[in-house]
């Protein structure tokens, strides 16, 4: 038997695991499910329910279905997210399996179709209750039911401990088997809230678009969704069973256990494991010790892109997408990696950030002939975004139109218009996508030009939730990503069709293996 562990803000009960409620003027009468009854709110004529229970998630362990209540469940305040070494998670808890609805129409036999959320944050961090992907505009203006989840993240969803004790043969892939166990829950329940369940679209940003990339591959999912859109966030392949027991390895040798008691992690206070997750160094990588899906021959039993595009999901329509400035994100340019920066040091500051094995002063030449106007620091991003965080998704579409998949996708040039220094950085279409132009975090902006890149955004995922083909009218036709066009959406202002921008980055790179990094 398991001991229940300590949990961040208290008890596990779900009226314990609530997050601070809001003011509301109205509520409706409940609705009636398999797995309960539940009592939203009314806001704005949309029906939102938040905090909805749909898993319990025992330490390293598959989730099990939540028991069905017999008393009406409220179900009108956040749940709170995965433990997770962050700053911006505010209130946590180990017991978070929860997801939130919003419907304009919770009614059997509404039939809208359903956009399911999946939050970035690699597979260490992240929230669904992030302002940024509060689902109220994308519900009220795309006629859908959209539905955001949170699920176990970091060493609580993927330490992978199943060579130290067979108890815990699931533990590296818990996290993906949570978002399984959401979608079922979707699958069985969805139309009682409008949606329907023949419909499903699953959608993520980065660590998000990454799970989803997951589980095209695991058998698990099969039939659980039907369309799917990655917005710069991808998973060729997995991290392999011996790198993560490496990892796990790792972690006991700073919890000061032997792995013959590995198992008694499982006992450790929640936040003992944090600040052991934080306090341990990746024994490949350097740095924070990566956690992310498992290569574990029991739910994932292939890579997801390596070889090729999973034959499980090469029929479900897909939009993939990256912004044109990925590492202004993660590299800011009042950081010391770019304060300074000059001919003299780029090479030496570009070496890790490209997270491949380049000669990185070869990498400046080339970049160096091709644009001799470009400044250093329009190198450096350039290439790290190329060379870093555009190549998977780059694997993918192509592995993709090689097996004749249906496929398009966009380069989100729309850029930060509070700090123009950062370009279209990383998170960029995530409040263009969720219409949350105003929310706290949003570098849009609200004006015009924002809210002409947000509808041509919002109204192609939901035309490919809808009818499974991202078109539709005020778009230029948006042809399918095939080789060797690779036609591609420009999303911004006005937004326009390229085929393979980019292109001479892409040649450069592809002369180079790629490896997942963490992988």
């Amino acid at each position: 038997m398991i001991a229940r562990r300590e949990l961040i803000g208290g008890a596990a009960a779900m009226g314990a695991m609530l997050i601070a409620p809001r003011a509301f003027a109205q509520s409706a009468a409940p609705v009636r499910t398999s797995t309960g009854s539940f009592q939203g709110t009314i806001e704005d004529g949309l029906r939102v329910f938040r905090g909805i229970r749909y898993g319990i998630a025992r330490r390293f362990l598959a989730p099990q279905p939540a028991p069905a209540p017999a008393e009406v469940q409220p179900a009108d305040r956040f749940a709170p997210p995965c433990p997770q070494n962050s700053d911006h998670a505010g209130l946590q808890d180990e017991d978070c399996l929860a997801l939130n609805i919003w419907t304009a129409d919770a009614r059997p036999g509404a039939n809208r179709p359903v956009m399911v959320y999946i939050h970035g944050g690699a597979y260490s961090t992240g929230t669904s209750t992030d302002p940024l992907c509060h689902g109220q505009h994308l519900a009220a203006r795309g006629d859908v039911v959209v539905v955001t989840v949170n699920h176990r993240l970091n060493v609580l969803g993927y330490l992978y401990l199943a060579r130290f004790d067979p108890r815990f043969a699931d533990s590296g892939n818990a996290g993906q088997l949570d978002l399984i166990l959401a979608l079922q829950w979707v699958r069985d329940n969805i139309a009682a809230f409008g949606g329907d369940p023949r419909r499903v679209m699953v959608f993520g940003q980065s660590g998000g678009g990454a799970k989803i990339a997951t589980m095209m591959g695991m058998p698990a999912a099969k039939g659980l969704f039907h369309r799917a859109a990655t917005m710069s966030g991808q998973q060729v392949t997995a991290s392999g069973p011996l790198h993560a027991t490496e990892r796990a390895r790792a972690l006991l040798a700073k919890a000061k256990l032997p792995e013959s008691r590995a198992g008694e992690l499982a006992d450790f206070g929640v936040g003992e494991l944090m600040e052991l997750l934080a306090a341990t160094e990746d024994p490949y990588l350097g740095g924070g010790v990566y956690m992310g899906p498992v290569f574990d021959m029991k739910w994932l039993t292939r890579h997801p892109f390596w070889p090729d595009a999973h034959p499980q999901s090469r029929h479900i329509p897909m939009i993939l997408g990256n912004t044109r400035d990925e590492t202004r994100a993660f590299l800011s340019p009042d950081s010391p990696k770019v304060q300074g920066l000059d001919w003299s040091n780029i090479a030496d500051r570009i070496a890790p950030e490209l997270r491949i094995d380049a000669l990185p002063e070869w990498v400046v030449a080339e970049y160096r002939a091709q644009f001799p106007d470009w400044s250093p620091m329009d190198v450096f991003y350039a290439a790290t975004t190329a060379g870093r965080s555009w190549r998977g998704q780059v694997i993918e579409a192509e592995e993709r139109a090689r097996a004749g998949a249906p496929g398009w996708v966009y380069q989100l040039d729309f850029a930060s218009r509070t700090d123009p220094r950062r370009g279209a950085f990383h998170t960029m279409d995530i409040p263009l996508v969720f219409g949350t132009l105003d929310a706290k975090g949003s570098q849009t902006g609200t004006g015009a030009d924002a809210r002409a890149a947000s509808k041509a955004m919002q109204d192609s995922f939901v035309s490919l939730a809808a009818r499974g083909d991202p078109n539709h009218r005020g778009l230029p036709k948006w042809p399918k990503y095939t080789l060797p066009r690779r036609a591609t959406m420009m999303f911004d202002t006005a937004s326009r069709v390229e085929n393979d921008p980019r292109k001479w980055q892409r040649e450069l790179f592809a002369r180079i293996p790629y490896i997942q990094p963490g992988t």
